[in-house]
């Protein structure tokens, strides 16, 4: 590593909003000093703060930390805020603990959270409960920035106890709080961002966004591998440039080995939004809000920044954390380090009967069974009622329709086998599983018939967690996540390719959705509306109560 260097190119000030031709000088680390040399030059290439993902569960990369940074580099990323929700819900404080600790082997500024809401809800089962003790305690940690989104907004509402006393905390010690509320607007929103919460991710409309910037809180435009609001949302950056950020949520490994924040600073730039604005939200702000050890391009930082080839692109030439070099030209420098396995997944082989639905087991209303509606880009989901697919008095999977078998399988203890229908998949044979099922990661499969489910599941549980796949034809594939069930030991490239492979087989099996296997981990998720599957049965989300 070179201690001392300089370099000379474009240097972009988003502070001022001015562009010159300047050599940069880094020693041991750090910016030591910054001399214009005239006017923007555009034979050079231009330099910038790196970009921050201001917020990301590393966990649904199915990447541990250390190899989830060697791709994100490759794009100009060089610090991510990171909420370790996933893995806390699976392993607890341990798996905080794993994350930060895979993390520091690495050159790259993670930046993790407290996670506010483990379990997520109490009508589902987890693998760990954090209390307010427990966040506490995470958040005396120099590494723990924040708490994490607080998505029990009814909880901050109610000033339930334990919830209040995790924001406490957080207010305590000067450490900002994340939200999650999805739809919540008027009165109810003011609240929730007056008892201390600061971002919210999850608007997908630009009325509920403006609401809440109202009130005061910054919002997060989230584009991620399901969830995607940037079409909704940009807009925004044009009269609140300083209230927004940039964040991906959920990012399978195929999609973070194409791009990654680049590629939302390049479509938001095709929009005419102003370039500053757009940087301002990429680098600038999250530095701002959650006070990471992030270099912005100034003297005494670390120099932490990128060089890109002109700004309209943003194809990144160089990466450079602390002054070291950690990618060029499309190649990682970062080395992988031996991963280390932690899990909890007692859980063994189901039986077909397990997954028999009878009639009378089921919930109707007029006739009619409530059905999962699955939106492709969306966490959120539509209720709808269908008429059922019945066989030898069993309710069964209506593939011509596209009303499909959904299961939950309890990964933590053996218990009866939560079963639904769902539309939207498009599957017209074999079943998909995964044991990424937010925010508990159980086991969530979807299928046209109990054998290719019973077939897809029991090889997660062979491998203690994994994506699968498998046809009508005998033909089966898995991606194994030996670490919590949701993150696999191998090189993050590789499982890219993987993932690229097993999305490719669930698409010609029908799927219809963008990212099957990302939807798929959504659909236990109860703490979006409309209607869920948790491993307890059919959750209804605006009662919040089963059917």
């Amino acid at each position: 590593m070179q201690k001392n260097f300089s370099v000379t190119a474009n240097y972009v000030n988003i502070e001022s909003k001015t562009i010159h031709a300047a050599e940069i000088f880094v020693d041991d680390g750090r910016i030591s000093s910054i001399k214009l040399t005239g006017e923007e030059n555009t034979t050079l290439l231009y330099m910038l703060p790196g970009f921050i993902d201001s917020h990301v569960h590393i966990e649904s990369s199915m990447l541990v930390p250390s190899e989830f940074a060697r791709l994100a580099v490759v794009h100009g990323t060089v610090a991510t805020v990171s909420d370790p929700h996933e893995i806390a819900n699976v392993c607890g404080m341990k798996g905080v603990e794993y994350m930060i600790g895979n993390g520091k082997q690495v050159n790259f500024k993670f930046n993790f959270g407290a996670p506010s809401c483990v379990p997520a809800t109490v009508f589902e089962t987890a693998g760990a409960d954090l209390n307010s003790s427990d966040v506490e305690q995470l958040l005396q940690k120099p590494e723990i920035k924040y708490l994490s989104e607080m998505m029990n907004f009814p909880g901050v509402l109610m000033h339930d106890d334990e919830v209040m006393k995790k924001i406490a905390s957080a207010k305590k010690l000067n450490k900002p709080v994340d939200g999650h509320a999805p739809g919540l607007r008027g009165d109810d929103a003011k609240k929730y961002i007056e008892a201390g919460i600061s971002t919210d991710h999850e608007c997908f409309t630009e009325e509920e966004a403006l609401d809440k910037l109202k009130y005061g809180m910054k919002i997060l435009i989230r584009e991620g591998s399901a969830a995607k609001n940037f079409e909704a949302l940009i807009g925004l950056l044009n009269n609140h440039p300083n209230e927004i950020m940039f964040c991906s949520d959920d990012k399978h490994p195929d999609s973070l080995a194409e791009g990654h924040i680049n590629v939302l600073c390049r479509r938001a730039v095709a929009k005419s939004i102003d370039v500053f604005n757009v940087l301002q939200a990429a680098c600038i702000n999250p530095v701002h809000h959650y006070k990471p050890d992030v270099g912005l391009l100034k003297e005494n930082d670390a120099a932490d920044f990128i060089l890109v080839h002109d700004l309209k692109e943003f194809k990144v030439y160089q990466t450079y954390i602390n002054g070291e070099l950690v990618a060029e030209n499309g190649k990682t420098f970062i080395q992988s380090v031996p991963v280390e396995t932690i899990n909890n997944f007692p859980v063994d082989t189901i039986s077909a009967d397990e997954l028999k639905v009878p009639v009378d087991s089921f919930p109707f209303i007029d006739d009619k069974m409530p059905v999962i509606e699955a939106l492709d880009g969306q966490l959120i989901t539509n209720k709808i009622f269908s008429s059922p697919g019945i066989k030898n008095n069993e309710l069964i999977s209506d593939v011509e329709n596209d009303i499909l078998k959904i299961v939950v399988v309890n990964r933590y203890n053996k218990a009866p086998v939560a079963k639904a229908f769902i539309k939207n998949f498009g599957l017209k044979q074999g079943a998909i599983a995964s044991s990424v099922a937010h925010d508990s990661h159980n086991i969530v499969a979807v299928g046209c018939n109990d054998e290719s489910l019973l077939k897809a599941i029991n090889l997660i549980i062979k491998e203690k967690g994994g994506v699968s796949c498998v046809d009508d034809n005998g033909n089966e594939k898995i991606i194994a996540l030996p670490v919590a069930g949701l993150m696999s030991n191998d090189d993050g490239y590789k499982v890219a390719a993987d993932y690229t492979a097993i999305d490719k087989m669930a698409k010609e099996m029908g799927s219809i959705l963008s990212a099957p296997f990302m939807t798929l981990s959504f659909m236990a998720l109860l703490v979006i509306p409309h209607i869920k599957l948790s491993d307890k049965g059919l959750f209804n989300g605006d009662s919040f109560s089963f059917f």
